[in-house]
Parts: structure tokens; sequence; C-alpha cells
């Protein structure tokens, strides 16, 4: 039996980390939210983690922001609203919501998502009421939306620990010592453990190069995913479609970190052009609910199929949030042999998982990931394969054995990832470009 911290002993460790905790959140003011000299600054935080809510505030006035607003979210909270309110209050966004949101974003802020929450916070609830609040708020906050899809406006999520988050990653340990073990784990995957996690990501953003150089010079006409699981799925890709990862560029030039961790390299694949069945690989988490040990099948780009072992009802009305949320918006590949993944943890947070494994996403793709894509309107960008919708769900597909091949328009057929890593990263593989 391991020796437990008791909660005296987990609190002075947590302490302890305070020093590296304000290195952090000066990584997410300046690298994540790239923060400018004047700018406003937008912080969504979860009550809970108040005390780091205001580290992230005194690192934005340290670096000069012209001022900060800070949003308030509570599990406990949004809960109750669920619980007591009627399905059609949240087929529409509050009027001042809509303004609060517009308005920051056409005022040019830079926007800072601190993501921490029960994986649980919203079993039991009816999923259609977040999913119609989830699809309003994307329908009618449209600048605050469009800032961030096209690029106009800097957008960074990155995780916060919470206690009933942390006992889920680390079940049968006193809740204290989880917040703990929780917060060594997001500082280790964030590349904030060091004594200066921003040239840390700097030396991290340059490995994305050679893989997306690879990908984009390979300009494949299609991937096809097979592992042991049964999944067996072709998707096709858009032409000039690109391939993105690390960091970001907004339209002014602005270069950002949105997610902190990542590990992904992404395109937008042809919304028109998936076909197969795919098996998920790790429980996906939305909006507080769970879904575990789910397949799709598609057909011309669009889901037909689907069950789930638990949580079907959640998947389903991901699928039906609109015409085109049964179609996917990304594909991205992540080898095995990354942090989060030899960390051997179940995050229970998109944010965390889906950088531990390759994933696809229903519903919105991005613009940056076709040539040109920032300077084309919405029905340009659906001319050129890319999907439009109100949602963007990323689930886990990549398996320990999971195989995708690159297919050229000859019908030339190229290994991208062998047994869940990159092709190239097997000395012994043989496999060529």
């Amino acid at each position: 039996m391991s020796l437990r911290m008791s909660p005296a002993e987990a609190d002075a460790s947590i302490s302890a980390l305070s020093p590296q905790i304000d290195l952090y959140a000066e990584l997410l003011v300046k690298k994540g939210a790239a923060l400018r000299p004047g700018q406003e600054l937008v912080v969504q935080a979860p009550v809970e983690c108040a005390d780091f809510a205001r580290r992230v505030v005194r690192k934005a006035y340290e670096a000069r922001a012209g001022h900060v607003t800070v949003i308030w979210s509570d599990d406990v909270m949004t809960r109750l609203e669920y619980e007591n309110v009627a399905l059609p209050y949240f087929e529409h966004t509050p009027s001042w919501k809509i303004e609060q949101l517009n308005s920051l974003a056409e005022k040019g802020a830079s926007f800072l998502f601190l993501d921490g929450s029960d994986p649980a916070a919203l079993q039991g609830i009816d999923p259609a009421k977040p999913a119609a609040a989830s699809r309003a708020r994307n329908l009618e906050c449209r600048a605050f939306r469009d800032g961030m899809d096209f690029g106009r406006n800097v957008w960074c999520i990155a995780g916060v620990p919470v206690e009933s988050w942390a006992v889920k990653v680390f079940p049968d340990t006193p809740r204290r010592e989880a917040l703990y073990r929780l917060w060594i784990a997001i500082l280790q995957v964030a590349r904030a453990d060091g004594p200066d996690p921003q040239v840390a990501w700097e030396t991290h953003n340059a490995t994305f190069e050679k893989n997306k150089r690879l990908l984009n010079e390979g300009q494949f006409d299609a991937l096809h995913y097979r592992s042991s699981n049964g999944t067996d799925l072709t998707i096709g890709l858009n032409p000039d479609h690109i391939w993105d990862g690390g960091s970001a560029k907004t339209v002014s030039g602005t270069v950002y970190f949105p997610n902190i961790p990542t590990e992904e390299i992404f395109t937008t694949p042809d919304r028109m052009r998936a076909d197969g069945i795919v098996y998920s690989a790790l429980p996906l988490v939305h909006q507080g609910q769970v879904v575990r040990d789910f397949w799709m099948r598609f057909e011309d780009g669009c889901v037909v199929d689907y069950d789930a072992r638990q949580g079907r009802e959640v998947l389903r009305h991901i699928i039906e949030t609109d015409d085109n949320a049964c179609r996917l918006g990304e594909c991205a590949l992540i080898s095995k042999n990354t942090p989060i993944r030899e960390t051997g943890l179940l995050f229970y947070n998109t944010l965390y998982d889906e950088n531990a494994s390759c994933h696809l996403a229903l519903g919105m793709g991005f613009p940056e990931c076709v040539k040109g894509g920032y300077d084309m309107s919405f029905e340009e960008l659906v001319e050129h394969g890319v999907n439009r919708s109100h949602t963007h769900v990323d689930f886990m597909i990549g398996s320990d054995d999971l195989d995708v091949t690159g297919i050229r328009e000859d019908g030339t057929e190229v290994p991208i990832f062998v047994d869940g890593q990159w092709a190239w990263e097997d000395e012994f593989s043989g496999h060529t470009w």
C-alpha cells in the first residue's frame, strides 16, 4: 500500500509549486494569449481556480494589458441552471452575453480559456440543454465565433486543476493529494516544469515543422485509417489543403498558441469524402457528460450509423447539432510517443486526451487549412470542401496499433503512421517518402 499525503502535506507541496505556477501563468499570457501592450485580455475561469486566475491577471497587467475582463464559471451553478430551467431558454443566448462577447471580440481582445471542471458535472442532465446552449452561442455570438475561426482574435485554451477533476484522474487518492498530482502532471505536459517555459515552447514549436513540411509536400488525396479495434476509414482531403500545428497566426501576424499543451498536426478534410467505420480509443467528455466505447459509420462524408456503450444520447445530440455536425471538420495526427501519452494518464479532458491520440472532429472545419481560406466567404469555403457547422467536437481514435496510409491521386500508397507513431520514428521500419 502506497503512503498517502495528509491534507496539510499536500497543501504544502502545492504551495512549494507556487514559483512554477507563476511561470505557467506567464506562459499563458505571453505565449498562449500573446498579449500585446494596451490590449484587452478576456479570461474565462472556474471560481475554484480564483487563485490562479489572479496570477494570470497580475501577469497580464505586468505585460501592460490595457484591461482584463474575467468571466467566471462554476460547475455547481451550471448544473443547477440545467436542472431547473426549461429547454426553450437555452435555445437563445441572453442579449447581454451576446453584447459582451461580440463587443470584446470586435475591439480586438485576446481570449484565454482556463479549463478545469468535473468531467461528470452534468451527468444525468438532458443533453439537449447544453447542446442547445452551445449551438445558440455559436450561432448568435457571430463576431466572437468568427473572430476565432477566421484569425481575427487570439485565443488559447489551457488547463487548471480542480479537485473534482483531480480525483477522477487519480482515483483512490485523497482529494488534496490528487490536486497536487494533477498540478504536477499539467505543468509537466505543458512544458512548464522547467526554468523557462517560454523558451521550451519556442523549441517545441520548431519540432512541428518537419512533420508539417512532409505532409504539405505530400499533398495526399486521401488518408486510410486502420486498426485492430475495427477502425477501417478512408477520409478524402481537399485540393490545396494545408497541414498546421503548433503555433497559429492571426491575419494581422500575431503568433500565438491556441492549445497549451499541443502535440497535433492537423488539417481539414473534404466534408463529402469519408467512408467506413471508426472506433473510439478513449472516452469523450463533452459538456460535463461522458461517452464511452463508441463507433461511427460514414458514407459520403456523413455519419449514417453510430452507437456507444455509455452516452449514446450525448453522441446523438452532437451529431444532430445542425445539418453539418454529422460531417468531419478536422483530422489530426499525434504520435503515441508524446509526453501526455507517456504519463499513462487518462485526463478525462479533451484538451489533454486529444493530444495523446490521433483524433477526428465532427463539425466546423478550419479556414486556415485551405490555401487562401481566410480570404474566402463561408460559401466559398464550403465549395472548397471545408465543413460549416455550429459545433466542433474532437474524439480520439489513436489506438497503439493504428496505421494511417496516405493515398496519392494516382493510387500510390505511402505509410504515414505505423503502430501508432510516425512511420519515420521507427529507424528500423524501412519506410521512406
